[in-house]
């Protein structure tokens, strides 16, 4: 689909292909078919294999891009030669020229075992806010509805609708009425974990009151 002239695709999951006038930014690279090898941006929101898988990265990057990833990542991604930059949450970079915040990512109630979650605020996952071509996107990562989505003020929302390990769709339009996006994009369904079903039962919970668009995998 087309937002104000930059292009925005679902792939697989958590990735989106987001296309603008000089940059091509992934998010999180997932069962990717197809050899893009396009990429300038990857952002990697933590190190789990369907947010960080080695052989999908391999096939939207070229030489040239750069990869974001939270620190705990950096074993796994030493396999590529590509720029890395490493990041922890609250933080802002400056990279080819976009400005990139990364907001903590974590559960409060998806447990694993006893009061353990599936991914604890201390191991500092992050989502990325980034902006590019005046558009300010965010990719929320595998989180539940938490306290610091209160602060992001954004354009584009792609939030993970299909609980177990993040936010069910309820959760989620909870924290898409907290960020008030002007369009909303459901993630992280599909591809084993989670279904179609997950993204159209948050649209008929939001669409009322935001703007949601449900993408086709285009991968």
């Amino acid at each position: 689909m087309e937002y104000k002239g930059t292009r925005i695709e679902w792939l697989h999951h958590n990735c989106f292909r987001v296309t603008g006038k000089t940059e091509v930014v992934y998010t999180d690279p997932y069962k990717i078919k197809n050899d893009y090898n396009d990429a300038t941006l990857v952002l990697i929101t933590h190190d789990h294999y369907d947010h960080l898988e080695i052989a999908s990265i391999e096939k939207v990057s070229n030489d040239k891009t750069i990869i974001v990833a939270p620190k705990d990542c950096e074993n796994q991604l030493s396999k590529l030669k590509n720029q890395k930059v490493f990041v922890s949450p609250h933080e802002v970079k400056i990279i080819r020229g976009l400005t990139i915040k990364t907001v903590p990512s974590y559960n409060l109630n998806k447990f694993r075992s006893g009061k353990e979650v599936f991914h604890p605020k201390n191991k500092g996952n992050v989502g990325y806010v980034f902006i590019m071509d005046s558009i300010r996107f965010y990719i929320a990562g595998d989180t539940d509805f938490i306290e610091e989505m209160q602060t992001v003020k954004v354009d584009v929302a792609f939030l993970p609708v299909s609980g177990i390990y993040v936010m069910t769709a309820m959760e989620a339009a909870g924290a898409a009425k907290a960020i008030n996006a002007d369009l909303t994009i459901p993630s992280h369904y599909g591809s084993g974990i989670g279904t179609l079903e997950d993204a159209k039962k948050f649209k008929e919970l939001i669409s009322k009151m935001l703007r949601v668009e449900i993408l086709e995998s285009s991968d």
